[in-house]
């Protein structure tokens, strides 16, 4: 499955009803709220990350991915969009880009 499918999946799941997905019922309940429930499956995968549980790390770093996918259609910001600003990214380093960053 590649991003771009899983983005679609988000959008079909968005357009359910609340009460029949949990993707519809998590955007029923607005930015914010998706924002925060990103922040849980990061942290999550962060602990599993600390842990060393390779098959619980692969887990949550799928809901991770998941959730910023509804975190992004929340607030209407597409994967195309995020491709392309990494895309812009590739011409220099990572220290370079965080050194124009701080700047």
């Amino acid at each position: 499955m590649t991003l771009e499918e899983l983005e679609r999946i988000v959008a079909a799941r968005a357009d359910a009803a609340p009460d029949e997905s949990w993707t519809a019922k998590l955007l029923a309940r607005g930015p914010e709220k998706c924002a925060e429930k990103f922040g849980e499956e990061a942290i999550e995968a962060i602990i599993e990350a600390t842990r060393g549980d390779r098959a619980a790390l692969t887990s949550e770093a799928a809901d991770v991915l998941f959730h910023l996918l509804v975190m992004l259609r929340a607030r209407e910001v597409p994967l195309a969009d995020v491709m392309a600003e990494l895309s812009g990214r590739q011409s220099r380093s990572g220290l370079q880009e965080k050194a124009a960053r701080d700047s």
